[in-house]
């Protein structure tokens, strides 16, 4: 007598399927069975998957290839090859004909003339001078034999079978091969005597008991699937922003919280405000072409104070000691630092007490590498005051050091143009040693005065947040950091120090 645990029982869907495919001999390709269904193949593919897991049926993925004729190849075998064509052309206008001519005589085209003419050189049939196609009265026997075979290797294609030129046809691309992938069902051993035992039987299998089932009563009678525990569960992907929008909304959260607040400014700047302003000589190197993208096809910026431009010619002149041009300081950049923002805050705010900061792109001609872009993103910002020194902007550095959890500071002088004292903060990368993340001085003088401020101290800092990003954030190539590549984006953990 047949115990409990021989039955295998199936859910009427799958059943059919299987039941289908046994009255197709067995074996059928996929499309086949889900025609004989009524269904689609993408419809049956997951009862397939279960009859599969169960022993029932295997499902092989075979691989047929067959030739066939390019459009080139029916057009040869159609109306002979091109070769023939333009031989026959020549005879019909006497032996000897220009190029145009042999194009309308032949009826075909430029290209195939020219590789036509090829093959008819090549056999010591033709010779072309001065753009005109002389017969050369010689045998063509042999011309004529490999014409033949072509011809027999085309109509052997074009009757699915593979001629032993094959390879030939194929440089000339008159024929190609088509490869086709099938997938064919076909019952097990173990199937087909289950079924012959009337083992396999159908019925409700119920997957997820809900408590509508069991006040219905449609429980009782029915089959209940077992749980594979072995099966690992599918990785669910839950929507998220991209890990470094997440890192630049904490830097962001940490500055509002040491008493910042983040203001902004546009992409295309004046050299005015992106150099000038901030007493970097007209002649200096970093306002090369190579260095800096100027925008052509606007006009030059206009509605600029006049009290600007003279504050800011006053302060070159007696500072750098040249002809300070303000037409070039009104030329249009792409700025290549967000410093221009805080001269812009400083000359609308003026004097007193407040700290900004902006966090934004800027734009620097480079060859893109792992550790250089052409646009990336720069923190910046200023701390203003009457009593603000040297020692504050040291301590709002150790202060964010601490809050991005990136270690101990280590400073050394620097130079920048428009700040002194400058200062370079370096933290100890695990496998990098120390590296440079924290430039930043005192705004000098002439660069307040040129703001229009007097009797205050500015504290201001640039930093590359991309290089701190991507110590953050474990990423070693900064094109990562941009990345749409959701595989990418999928790899890069959220830091617990930084996202929390």
């Amino acid at each position: 007598m047949m115990g409990k645990n021989d039955r295998i029982v199936l859910p009427e869907r799958v059943y059919r399927v299987f039941e289908v495919l046994l009255g197709l001999g067995g074996r059928a390709p996929t499309e086949e069975l889900a025609r004989s269904l009524g269904r689609k193949v993408s419809d049956i593919q997951r009862d397939l998957a279960e009859l599969e897991r169960l022993g029932l049926i295997k499902v092989i993925k075979e691989v047929s290839k067959r030739p066939e004729l390019t459009p080139e190849g029916v057009e040869a075998l159609e109306n002979g090859l091109p070769e023939v064509r333009v031989l026959n052309a020549l005879d019909a206008l006497g032996g000897e004909a220009p190029i145009s001519e042999l194009v309308r005589e032949s009826g075909i085209d430029d290209k195939e003339l020219k590789a036509a003419l090829g093959r008819l050189r090549r056999a010591g049939l033709v010779e072309i001078r001065g753009g005109v196609v002389r017969l050369i009265e010689t045998d063509r026997t042999h011309f004529l034999e490999s014409v033949s075979e072509i011809i027999k290797g085309l109509k052997e294609v074009a009757e699915g079978r593979y001629p032993p030129i094959f390879g030939e046809l194929k440089k000339r691309r008159l024929v190609r091969e088509v490869v086709s992938k099938t997938q064919v069902v076909e019952v097990t051993e173990k199937g087909a005597l289950a079924w012959k035992e009337n083992r396999v039987m159908m019925a409700r299998v119920i997957t997820a008991l809900t408590p509508e089932i069991i006040k219905s009563g449609e429980w009782k009678g029915a089959e209940f699937k077992e749980f594979d525990l072995s099966i690992d569960v599918p990785t669910i992907y839950p929507v998220r922003k991209h890990p470094y929008v997440y890192f630049l909304q904490r830097v962001r959260e940490i500055l509002v919280g040491m008493g910042f607040v983040e203001v902004k400014g546009p992409h295309i700047e004046s050299e005015l405000l992106n150099f000038d302003a901030l007493f970097v000589p007209q002649y200096h190197p970093a306002r090369r072409g190579t260095d800096v993208y100027f925008v052509k096809g606007l006009p030059r910026l206009e509605g600029v104070s006049r009290e600007l431009i003279e504050r800011v010619r006053e302060v070159h002149e007696r500072g750098w000691r040249y002809r300070w041009s303000p037409e070039r300081a009104l030329r249009l950049v792409l700025r290549t630092h967000t410093t221009p923002v805080s001269v812009r805050t400083m000359m609308e705010r003026g004097e007193g007490e407040y700290r900004v900061f902006s966090l934004d792109r800027v734009f620097r001609p480079d060859t893109p590498d792992p550790t250089h872009l052409m646009e990336f993103h720069q923190l910046e910002g200023i701390i203003v005051g009457r009593r603000v020194t040297f020692r504050h902007l040291l301590g709002f550095f150790t202060e964010l050091a601490k809050e991005l959890e990136l270690g101990d500071v280590m400073f050394r002088p620097a130079y920048f143009p428009f700040t002194e004292p400058s200062v370079e903060g370096y933290i100890k990368h695990p496998k990098l040693g120390w590296i440079e993340v924290f430039p930043g001085g005192m705004f000098r003088p002439e660069v307040i005065k040129a703001a229009g401020l007097s009797g205050v101290n500015v504290a201001a800092w640039g930093i590359g947040i991309d290089r701190i990003a991507m110590l953050v954030l474990g990423i070693n190539d900064i094109r990562d950091l941009y990345t749409n590549n959701i595989i990418k984006i999928r790899s890069v953990p959220y830091p617990k120090e930084v996202m929390r």
